[in-house]
């Protein structure tokens, strides 16, 4: 048995594969571009029907309109618009059980002819669940079932075969991406919002972490009452290493801080400390915080004023805490 030896073709210069990539991009931007000036009606009425959507939005496509699909789906549920994506074989299947009555279906499909997309047509409209379809075709099957089409046409792919799903997919894409935008909008969705859903996430630590979550309490706050001599001052900073020190008044409210750049200025400056009490060395007027506010507000106010610790105080004023910079970079917040 004899095998075909594939022939061997050249390899591509660098000007021919930057040629090529840059057609690539100009082609799914020309895309994009006629994308947004066919956007009317059909699109207000589609962002309408979701937001009054009782149940969930399901997400259905495929190939790779399913691969689109399901990165819609995540975008629309991270954003405040419950969802979730269906295969539709898996459909075909006794996954249809989870699609009911209240829901939405947003299909994918470039042609609009996929046999096992349209198969679950008359099922949906027996069901009641409206139809929003994204396709190529606005005179396809799926177009004609559809209660609203999002004509998602391209002039060509950017394949130079013109075969392979490329401009039709990004446009597929960023349909999904603009019905999200236009969704999160109207909800009222706002950043903390989105760091609920994203809590593992560097935004989620950010708008989520409080202060009381990072901060040092009890035995581990440094401490020191106004009359404390330098000795004092000295053993309470290297036992809590923060590196700086509350000074606290009678009724426990902190009125001063030393640190050690403090220490480092004094002695430059030659002063001698061995007979100087707490109130003499002291910076008075300390940042302070509240220990429900964010650990990025913490993390603000230091880089504002360029020190590594900040006080937290109750709500009566008297000291609670202290978090330094160490903490919030631990809970990556910085």
């Amino acid at each position: 048995m004899s095998f075909a030896v594939p022939e061997r073709r050249p390899a591509p210069d660098a000007g021919q594969i930057l040629a090529l990539a840059r057609e690539t991009l100009a082609i799914e931007a020309q895309a994009l571009q006629g994308l947004a000036a066919r956007l009317g009606q059909p699109f207000v009425d589609a962002v309408q029907r979701m937001l009054a959507t009782r149940g969930r939005i399901i997400v259905m496509g495929m190939g790779k309109s399913g691969h689109v699909g399901r990165k819609i789906a995540a975008t629309l549920a991270s954003t405040g618009s419950p969802a979730f994506f269906v295969h539709p074989a898996e459909a075909s299947h006794g996954d249809l059980g989870m699609v009911a009555p209240g829901d939405l279906v947003l299909a994918l499909s470039n042609s609009g002819e996929s046999s096992e997309l349209n198969v679950l047509l008359p099922v949906l409209k027996r069901q009641g669940v409206p139809l929003v379809a994204l396709t190529g075709k606005p005179r396809s099957t799926l177009a004609r079932h559809a209660d609203v089409v999002l004509d998602c046409s391209v002039a060509r792919e950017a394949c130079p075969l013109n075969l392979a799903p490329t401009a039709s997919t990004t446009a597929q894409l960023a349909m999904g991406d603009a019905l999200a935008v236009a969704l999160l909008d109207a909800r009222g969705f706002r950043a903390e919002d989105f760091a609920r859903s994203h809590p593992g996430g560097a935004l989620g630590r950010r708008l989520l972490t409080l202060v009381r979550d990072v901060m040092r309490a009890g035995e581990d706050v440094p401490r020191v009452g106004l009359q404390a001599g330098f000795g004092e001052l000295m053993r309470e900073m290297s036992a809590k290493g923060v590196g700086a020190t509350a000074v606290v008044d009678a009724d426990g409210r902190p009125v001063g801080i030393f640190t050690d750049g403090d220490l480092r200025r004094r002695i430059e400056a030659g002063v001698d400390l061995r007979g100087l009490c707490a109130q003499e060395l002291m910076t008075a007027g300390p940042r302070t915080i509240a220990a429900d506010a964010l650990a990025a507000d913490a993390a603000q106010a230091m880089e504002r004023h360029a020190i590594t610790s900040v006080l937290v105080t109750q709500e009566d004023g008297t000291l609670a805490g202290i978090v330094h910079i160490g903490d919030l970079m631990r809970a990556k917040v910085i």
